[in-house]
Order: structure tokens, then C-alpha cells, then sequence
């Protein structure tokens, strides 16, 4: 299966098996991997509309690193790269969404600047499962394997490179890129990221393939 519908389909089978997990006190904290353009992001947004109003979103994104940063980093050529986020701030709000006694404030991000946004998501008590999606969740070195040990679950999400390269294009288009810096940034550190994230697909519970 391919477009829509297969995205659906996986959505709905992922929601299936979350509500499978006990919860035991804690929040259920399940993460979506995958490389960058695999649609991660949409199987995420869809798996919270199938576990209805007690499920919310956390991207991972809003935890880049602030331009100015990354300038001073030297890094801002290769924004997305595993070390250009700030995993230890991202590692405290999940250890605080596993306790559900209180709301909890995290990070989004705005593509449009490309720049986080702190505290714009609120996640208040009565919210019982956090899906979470990013590149690196599953990624095992810089802090990064940290984040694994708080899922309760962990998917990831394949696709074929080509479909997963053109989306990139157009969405870098769709933000502001020319055709030709769109595809160079595709093709470029998105893709030496990919190769990264790609390397940590066997440590998911289970690998969710769209053709």
C-alpha cells in the first residue's frame, strides 16, 4: 500500500498496540522514529487522533539548538545533525511527562524562523499517552540513549529513499529554499543525517514499512 491510506492503516494498527501497554501510574510515553521526510511526523499526528483526547503530540524538534547557537557551535550548516538539539533538555520534559500529577510545558518549533519556541506545549494531568516523534530517539550515542529507557514503546517508521527525498524537497521548498537549495540540503546533511538515524532502526519494538 502506499500514500494516504498506508499511513492510515499503520496509524491505526500503532494505536492498536499502544493501548495494549499497562499503565501502571505513569504516563505512557510511546516514540515514533524515523530519517528525516519518512513520515514520522503524519503517522504520529494520526496514531494521537486514534487514541482520542487523552493522547497528545511531542515533536522532538522543538529542541533544536537556537540559530545563534549553532552559529557560535559552528553548526548552523548542518542544523538537524544529531548534535545540533538540546538533548538534556529534552530528556528532563520526558522524565517529567512520565509523572502525570502535574502539567508539564515543553518546546515546539516554528519552521517558518526555524527556531524553538519554549514552553508553547502545555501537557496537563488528565493527558495519559505522550506519542513522541524525532529522528533520534533511538539513537544511542551524544545523550541520546537516554531518551530510549523512558518509552514504554518505540516504532519505527521506513520508506523508500526516493519518496522520502522528494518529500524533503518540497518541504523546503514549501518553507522558503529555491528548488536547487532545497535539493542540496536534501540531498546533502539531510541525508548524512538519515544515515545516522537509519543505523538505529534495529533498537525499535517494531518497524513499521510504507511503501
Amino acid at each position: 500500500m502506499g500514500g494516504e491510506g498506508s499511513g492510515l492503516l499503520a496509524a491505526t494498527t500503532l494505536a492498536e498496540v499502544v493501548r495494549l501497554i499497562p499503565q501502571d501510574g505513569h504516563r505512557r510515553l510511546v516514540g515514533i522514529a524515523g530519517e528525516p521526510g519518512a513520515g514520522k511526523s503524519t503517522i504520529a499526528a494520526l496514531v494521537v487522533t486514534a487514541l482520542g483526547p487523552t493522547a497528545a503530540l511531542l515533536p522532538m524538534d522543538g529542541y533544536h539548538l537556537p540559530q545563534a547557537r549553532l552559529r557560535e557551535l559552528g553548526r548552523r550548516d548542518r542544523m538537524g545533525a544529531a548534535d545540533t538539539f538540546d538533548v538534556g533538555g529534552f530528556v528532563e520534559v520526558l522524565h517529567s511527562l512520565r509523572d502525570p500529577s502535574g502539567t508539564t510545558l515543553a518546546a515546539d518549533f516554528d519552521r517558518t524562523v526555524e527556531e524553538p519556541v519554549n514552553g508553547a506545549l502545555a501537557f496537563p494531568p488528565e493527558l495519559r499517552t505522550i506519542v513522541v516523534e524525532g529522528n533520534y530517539l533511538l539513537h544511542d550515542d551524544g545523550g541520546w540513549e537516554r531518551v530510549l529507557p523512558l518509552l514504554d514503546l518505540s516504532f519505527f517508521v521506513a520508506v523508500e529513499p526516493g519518496i522520502r527525498q522528494s518529500r524533503l524537497i518540497e518541504r523546503h521548498v514549501r518553507f522558503g529554499k529555491t528548488p536547487e537549495a532545497a535539493r542540496a540540503w536534501a540531498l546533502g546533511p539531510d541525508e548524512a543525517n538519515a544515515r545516522v538515524v537509519r543505523a538505529s532502526a534495529g533498537r525499535a519494538d517494531h518497524v513499521i514499512r510504507l511503501d
